[in-house]
């Protein structure tokens, strides 16, 4: 009874650790298709226009009246995971993960209304945090992960104040909601690898930050911004599924606290003609704040597994330009490079993460005085980088070890439009000179 007890927790640990790997650097930065085309670049300087509140709430006081911006996202990921030397011989002959990558779209949006000369109130929704992984349902690392699926939606109020001609700042809270499922295979003793059953994990969390910023306008054409997102406390109640009913008693609800990073950007955007603009960016993210997590099993009443999630934290920089080719079409580019805060350490099948480069490019059509569309192409390059789980390490299932190579990529593609309400006032025709 004793060693059936001991084993049976630590198939619960085995499925809990793959909460562990899920849990790293799954940001999204794709919230507005403007900024995207310059590879992010003076965001929180406004660049992006009013969708740039995601990085800075002041920015909405640049824009007068009623303006709405809605974005549409698509990210085309491609990454393969095949096992190298190193990885358990019995599991080897399982073979590589195949295309784990999923496509996902993601709609963005950010509103922005001017009360007077000095108060804006605004919007902003969007996913900030999101993952789609799916291997083989057979392959060299199914112990460690067969699907990760991490879903977010934020909805962030603000309010902007106008001090005088070249300070604006912003604040309100940010409501999210956070959403996780994932599956992988579970070592039952007897069966073949190719014949284990999938466990799952599901959970669930909503919680509320805040997001604050400033902009600063020196004199015309040039724009210096700077915006943080706090960090967001998510209770996360969810449900442990197995496939064998000697396990039920292992079924059922486990909790979890998750401190999801904060945030902190610093855009610059300067006018170098009338017609053109160049823009710097940069971006912390606090993912080292994840630390170790404890995952609690509410059957048991304690604690079954600590998860040293021991992500570094994640910086950003970018650079990027915009030419007005004509009043109506403007045409813009970029280049970003990200430090990622998983690396050979921490790295798991879930996320294979790396360091990355973008290029990106895009371009605006101003259709007329009230309705712009706008649309963007990023792809992003990643390092080749290795895995290797187990023998001791963080995400240790028994003695199956695996070690791998990854190979990635992601093609980003994003549509959107810009309407202001309302149509400007015409200019006042030219008076009227009689001679007599």
């Amino acid at each position: 009874m004793l060693v059936a007890r001991v084993g049976s927790a630590a198939l619960l640990a085995t499925l809990l650790s793959g909460t562990a790997a899920s849990a790293g650097a799954f940001g999204l930065r794709e919230q507005s298709t403007q900024a995207q085309g310059m590879a992010f670049a003076g965001a929180a300087a406004g660049s992006g226009g009013v969708s740039s509140m995601f990085w800075n709430p002041a920015v909405i006081t640049m824009r007068p009246g009623f303006v709405t911006e809605q974005n549409l996202t698509y990210l085309g990921p491609s990454a393969t995971i095949n096992p190298t030397t190193g990885t358990n011989p019995v599991f080897a002959r399982l073979g590589g993960s195949g295309d784990i990558g999923q496509g996902a779209v993601l709609p963005a949006g950010a509103s922005s209304y001017q009360i007077n000369d000095r108060l804006w109130l605004g919007i902003a929704t969007g996913a900030p945090f999101g993952l789609t992984t799916k291997p083989n349902q057979t392959w060299a690392g199914e112990v460690y992960g067969r699907s990760s699926r991490i879903f977010s939606l934020a909805i962030n109020p603000v309010i902007g104040f106008k001090v005088n001609e070249w300070l604006s700042v912003a604040a309100g809270p940010n409501i999210e909601y956070f959403r996780l499922t994932l599956r992988q295979a579970l070592p039952i003793p007897g069966l073949s690898p190719a014949a284990y059953p999938s466990g799952f994990l599901k959970g669930e969390s909503w919680g509320v930050g805040f997001t604050a910023g400033a902009t600063i306008t020196p004199w015309q054409g040039t724009v210096f911004g700077i915006g943080y997102r706090s960090s967001v406390h998510h209770d996360i109640d969810g449900s442990i599924g197995v496939p064998l009913l000697a396990l039920a008693p292992l079924a059922g609800q486990v909790r979890a606290n998750l401190n999801t990073p904060d945030k902190l950007s610093v855009g610059l955007t300067q006018a170098v003609s009338p017609v053109a603009r160049v823009s710097l960016g940069f971006e912390w993210d606090n993912w080292s704040r994840l630390g170790t997590v404890g995952v609690v099993s509410k059957t048991l009443g304690i604690t079954v597994n600590n998860l040293p999630l021991n992500y570094k934290d994640g910086y950003y920089y970018s650079i990027g330009g915009e030419y007005d080719v004509s009043e109506a079409l403007t045409v813009r580019g970029g280049f970003g490079y990200e430090t990622s805060p998983i690396d050979f350490s921490n790295r798991s099948v879930r996320l294979p993460d790396g360091d990355r480069y973008s290029l990106n490019v895009g371009a605006s059509y101003r259709w007329n005085n009230q309705l712009t569309l706008n649309a963007a192409y990023s792809h992003l390059f990643l390092d080749r980088s290795r895995i290797l789980a187990g023998l001791g390490r963080d995400y240790n299932v028994g003695n199956i070890a695996f070690a791998g190579v990854v190979d990635s990529s992601v093609d980003i593609v994003s549509v959107g439009f810009r309407y202001a309400f309302g149509v400007p006032p015409a200019p006042a025709p030219a008076p009227l000179v009689r001679k007599y």
